[in-house]
């Protein structure tokens, strides 16, 4: 999962960042407008944190051209200003999420995760495929009823694929949602990544179930493609 947070106030921005990258997600940081919708046209999101009051483009304004577009991707407004007009506003304007600081980041991580479900019609923090359960909230993974352990960058590997099961998914889109734009990742790199997803999955002669289609990626299913 790779989030946007666009906030021009440096604690907030850095411990907002910080939670988000111990969940084991990729997040881009943004001081101002116009570097915040520098990220929105340059990289593909699974959320935007967008604050109100920022220097250069307002959020608002990055909201409403964001919104132009066409583009769906769940955003949550932040503001110092709890007033209803300005929370009516931004819900008229395109927002999924209304979010008042001072805010603690474990209520910020719940609201990510519960916009992420509904954008891929999931009602329930758990994805389940076959014999795997992921639980997005408590962070865990079982197979069999077993826990398996893995790393966060695992983990969020391993989200995307259940997201889209039966599908191949090109190492180009995993470094694009898992990844964040700072991180120096190569096509190599992920491929030991997954290699090591797919080894903790099958650990005790379990069957595999991520499987390489060689030359364009790597499909998330039962049986071999």
């Amino acid at each position: 999962m790779r989030i946007l947070m666009v906030e021009d106030y440096a604690p907030i921005r850095s411990a907002v960042a910080a939670a988000i990258a111990e969940q084991g997600m990729a997040i881009d940081a943004a001081v101002d407008g116009d570097e915040g919708w520098w990220y929105i046209n340059n990289n593909r999101y699974d959320a935007i944190i967008l604050d109100v009051m920022l220097p250069g483009r307002s959020g608002m304004e990055l909201l409403t051209k964001f919104r132009a577009t066409g583009d769906r991707t769940p955003v949550i407004l932040v503001t110092a200003r709890d007033t209803v007009e300005e929370r009516i506003a931004g819900l008229d304007a395109g927002a999924d999420d209304y979010l008042v600081k001072p805010f603690a980041t474990s209520e910020l991580l719940a609201r990510i995760r519960s916009l992420v479900r509904r954008g891929h019609g999931q009602a329930s923090s758990v994805l389940s495929f076959g014999n795997v359960e992921l639980d997005s909230a408590a962070r865990t993974v079982q197979r069999d009823c077993l826990p398996v352990e893995l790393t966060p960058r695992e983990f969020s590997l391993l989200e995307y694929l259940l997201h889209h099961p039966g599908r191949v998914v090109s190492r180009e889109e995993l470094i694009e949602h898992v990844y964040s734009f700072s991180d120096d990742v190569t096509p190599n790199a992920v491929e030991v990544f997954v290699s090591n997803l797919r080894r903790k999955l099958e650990r005790g002669n379990r069957s595999r179930l991520v499987h390489t289609k060689r030359g364009f990626g790597y499909v998330f299913a039962e049986d071999a493609p």
